[in-house]
């Protein structure tokens, strides 16, 4: 019989598996540079040490996203809750001139307008879509989330739908 692997070999694993999917969410859940960091290490601070639970029930992909969409909501919720309506300096600065924003927008590509859209969703709802970007199915996501894999069908259709008509509606303006 095989030794369980021990908690450092299961983290070097999933983080060399799933570190760029760690970083695609934190970009898509956190705006600011710096706190997206903080939550990038919070992420695998919190997969390392869940790691010394892990008992191979589920796959090493569902436990790390679990992991990560749960560390991800949590930062969502405490931020939410330190910092309603305040911006930092450089937000401020570059909220200063309609030159900058105008530049702004212009820069701006297609991935950067898809993770601020999906910033804006309700924390469930950012949850589904981001897994569904990483290219899992409804029945992987229902294992992460605890949901039905027909009601994980269900709001990504929505969401892709709504998304659709956000852009569409961009575009037109």
């Amino acid at each position: 019989m095989k030794p369980a692997p021990d908690q450092d070999q299961l983290y070097f694993e999933a983080a060399e598996a799933f570190g760029p999917a760690l970083q695609r969410l934190a970009r898509a859940t956190e705006a600011n540079e710096e706190r997206r960091r903080d939550l990038l290490q919070e992420m695998h601070v919190a997969l390392w040490r869940s790691f010394a639970r892990f008992d191979g029930r589920c796959s090493l992909r569902t436990w790390t996203y679990r992991v990560a969409h749960n560390t991800a909501a949590s930062h969502v919720d405490r931020e939410r809750r330190t910092r309603r309506d305040t911006i930092d300096i450089d937000a401020a600065g570059e909220l200063a001139g309609a030159d900058s924003l105008a530049r702004q927008l212009e820069e701006r590509d297609g991935v950067d307008r898809l993770n601020a859209w999906i910033r804006r969703l309700k924390p469930p709802d950012r949850q589904l879509l981001t897994l569904y970007l990483e290219d899992l199915g409804a029945d992987a996501i229902a294992d992460i989330t605890g949901l039905t894999p027909g009601a994980v069908a269900t709001r990504i259709s929505r969401l892709k739908s709504q998304l659709a008509k956000d852009f569409k509606e961009t575009q037109n303006v």
